[in-house]
């Protein structure tokens, strides 16, 4: 089953040509080849936070195969969705998917084969043209997951290291994550901060227990737990923060912002 844009012309262009420019002046020409375990990175419309998005994606080098986590906003499908075959379309191009790790992966971590929980969802749909941009070869293996507790993050985690491993695949894990949603700007610093400093630190059940703890209205912190489980279990030592923001930046309204941040876990 082939996955069509669903927020292309709102998220970003949906014409090929200015996805392509826009997402070049957002990666830039300074780009690096260093070899990361994973990324976490924003997914708003890149016009809020493409910039922070694109600071990451020119710094690691996008292997042949992407395994990305984005969170679920709109409620449809099941808890922990994934799609094993078909390929994802985006303006211009096609991203497929890695139907061996996919089907794999899907087995031992307990995914549920789910069009529908990605039908509609943003938050991984616009880490395609970056990745695609960095490696136009690139496959993806796509996970969307709504609430779970720290347990299932765990599980889910160590089962997606044990199958990177078993493959002895080069993978790069992509987090989809915005951070703290529609308050005063200089609350979202103070909140976010309390989040950031447990991914830099790779504490998924620290930055699990924060997020719940303190409220903070991080909506793919789920993803990101999954994300440090498994980069920690295939050797990550660190997290570094690449750029925070938020959307006042843009907008001029610094009284209900939502906070983005960019970390690159090696």
């Amino acid at each position: 089953m082939d996955r069509e844009p669903a927020v292309a012309g709102l998220f970003y262009p949906a014409n090929e040509a200015e996805l392509r420019d826009v997402v070049q002046a957002h990666v830039g020409t300074d780009t690096h080849d260093a070899t990361a375990v994973a990324i976490v990175a924003p997914h708003a419309g890149y016009v809020y936070s493409g910039g922070i998005a694109g600071d990451v994606y020119r710094r690691v080098r996008v292997p042949d195969v992407a395994v990305v986590l984005c969170p679920n906003h709109t409620g449809q499908g099941v808890r922990a969705a994934i799609m094993s075959s078909g390929k994802w379309n985006i303006p211009g191009r096609s991203v497929p998917i890695d139907e061996a790790i996919a089907e794999e992966l899907r087995g031992v971590a307990l995914l549920t084969e789910d069009a529908r929980a990605h039908a509609q969802e943003h938050a991984l749909e616009v880490h395609l043209p970056f990745l695609a941009h960095r490696n136009p070869a690139v496959r993806i293996v796509p996970i969307c997951l709504a609430m779970h507790p720290y347990e299932s993050c765990a599980r889910i985690g160590l089962a997606l290291a044990d199958v990177v491993t078993k493959h002895g695949r080069d993978v790069l894990i992509v987090a989809s994550t915005d951070m703290s949603h529609y308050i005063p700007a200089d609350v979202a610093k103070e909140r976010d901060r309390l989040a950031l400093d447990r991914i830099a630190d790779l504490d998924a059940e620290g930055l699990h227990r924060t997020v719940i703890e303190n409220d903070i209205s991080m909506c793919g912190f789920i993803p990101t737990t999954v994300a440090l489980v498994a980069a920690k279990a295939l050797g990550a030592r660190a997290g570094t923060l690449t750029r925070y923001g938020n959307s006042g930046e843009t907008s001029g309204d610094y009284d209900r912002v939502v906070g983005y941040a960019g970390f690159v876990v090696s």
